[in-house]
């Protein structure tokens, strides 16, 4: 009986193994909103990161992390540090490229839960008296990260952050005068 047992687990082990195995290495997320102001001011809420606490998603699951910023205020090569709860854990993000109201392209390096790099780019696209803006989000998995995004849900994590993120962008966005319009 025993014996059975321990070779069910192993059967069930070895399934999971070649599932995880089997599991894309490349990460890649996208989700997009429309949103009722002008590229600008959409824009600016990006490339400034003094402006995510307004509608990032993990500020709002830590309101005490210790946040810190280096380099510029804005754009290219500004810096935003973190530390807080294990929902948002610890990390760098560097705006690595900002084409204004077009592209802003960022590097976030995890230190803690676990250590990890991945990238977004957020592109603004007029659309009448509207702008599109498009968060993409793109990593390389090892195995271990493979089977924790499999098991965690992690995709489905993922595009419900960034929807609710893109989603207070809006609102943010959306209740304040134009910027563009001074």
């Amino acid at each position: 009986m025993l014996k059975k047992i321990l070779i069910a687990l192993a059967a069930i082990v070895l399934i999971f193994v070649v599932v995880v195995a089997l599991q894309p290495s490349e990460f890649q997320m996208d989700r997009s909103t429309t949103i009722a102001a002008p590229q600008a001011d959409v824009f600016a809420q990006v490339n400034d990161f003094h402006k995510w606490e307004a509608w990032s998603p993990w500020a709002k699951l830590d309101p005490k992390a210790k946040v810190a910023f280096e380099g510029p205020p804005e754009g290219e090569g500004t810096v935003m540090t973190w530390s807080g709860n294990s929902e948002v854990g610890e990390g760098k993000m560097t705006l690595t490229e900002s084409r204004p109201n077009e592209l802003v392209k960022t590097r976030v390096d995890m230190v803690k839960p676990f250590a990890g790099t991945s990238t977004s780019d957020f592109t603004f696209k007029p659309e009448g008296d509207q702008t599109a803006v498009t968060w993409s989000v793109a990593a390389h998995h090892n195995f271990i990260e493979k089977a924790l995004c499999l098991v965690m849900g992690g995709k489905t994590m993922m595009s419900d952050l960034m929807d609710k993120g893109l989603a207070q962008m809006k609102s943010v966005v959306e209740s304040r005068p134009s910027a563009s319009a001074n």
